[in-house]
């Protein structure tokens, strides 16, 4: 009995291995963001056995210390460049190390990363100055994109992350954000949804 427990592990393990392998191969020849749903077909597997290849190739690509990394954005899964990396890839194209952001622009920031997704009224909100310029200058960047509209009144834009964001900040997911607290209470703004303090997951 215990010999067969053995057996199944290693056959499980063998086969995230495998769907791993062509998780990678998928995502490469794309050259593009995966939705989950994609991967799934592709594979003909269900969410929880392509968690578990996603979870391997991430540990196999970290603990060889590949020149990429997998990236995950809700629904979008893809393939990005290691951040260590990022002053040879600058070169190679010709860019910018970094976006040149004003200390309005990176508290902006750091309001949508951990609120998201939000309007530019409850942006204001918790940081309680227009926003306008600094919410500007980070859609100018690709650090910050409208993804859809808030069900309420006027049905504003509603602000997130972008890919750009991760992989400036050297991050694979907004799970890998450190917690914070946001100070300021946004109680009392009308299209606020709710104050609690929130990590992205």
């Amino acid at each position: 009995m215990e010999q067969k427990i053995l057996d199944d592990q290693g056959g499980r393990e063998q086969m995230n291995k495998e769907r791993a392998a062509a998780i990678e191969s998928l995502l490469f020849v794309a050259g593009r963001p995966l939705e989950r749903g994609e991967l799934r077909k592709l594979l003909m597997v269900n969410e929880e056995q392509l968690g578990a290849a996603l979870e391997v190739l991430e540990q196999d690509l970290r603990q060889q210390e590949r020149g990429i990394r997998l990236q995950l954005l809700g629904e979008q899964i893809q393939l990005v460049t290691a951040p260590e990396n990022a002053r040879y890839v600058a070169a190679l194209l010709g860019l910018p190390m970094t976006a040149r952001l004003t200390s309005a622009a990176l508290e902006t920031l750091s309001v949508v990363a951990y609120r998201q997704p939000l309007t530019r009224n409850q942006i204001e909100a918790i940081r309680g100055v227009n926003s306008d310029r600094a919410l500007m200058s980070l859609l100018q960047h690709g650090l910050v994109e409208e993804v859809g509209r808030a069900p309420i009144v006027g049905r504003p834009a509603l602000f997130a992350t972008t890919a750009d964001f991760l992989q400036q900040f050297g991050l694979t997911s907004l799970a890998e954000l450190p917690g914070v607290t946001l100070s300021r209470p946004v109680e009392d703004h009308p299209d606020n949804p709710d104050t609690a303090t929130h990590t992205p997951q």
